[in-house]
């Protein structure tokens, strides 16, 4: 049986983001996962935590059971 596709509706980094470039971020998930492309969602470090700011994904990609995504941070939120 292989591993079904999970739809993600946020990005958690989990600490785990690569910058690329100076917005520019690549990130590699366990699992086959579905995002919605080019439209600004939110960027979490955790599920539960406070949004970092959103970001809008370039790239997605599915190999070995894994999905890597490359996201443009668009917005950042200031933490006061």
């Amino acid at each position: 049986m292989g591993m079904g596709l999970e739809l993600n509706t946020m990005i958690v980094t989990k600490g785990k983001e690569a910058r690329k470039e100076d917005n520019l971020f690549e990130l590699l998930k366990d699992g086959y996962r579905l995002y919605p492309m080019h439209i600004p969602i939110e960027v979490r470090k955790t599920k539960h935590s406070d949004p970092s700011g959103y970001g809008s994904i370039e790239k997605m990609e599915w190999t070995d059971e894994k999905t890597k995504i490359l996201y443009r941070l668009i917005s950042l939120n200031s933490t006061n």
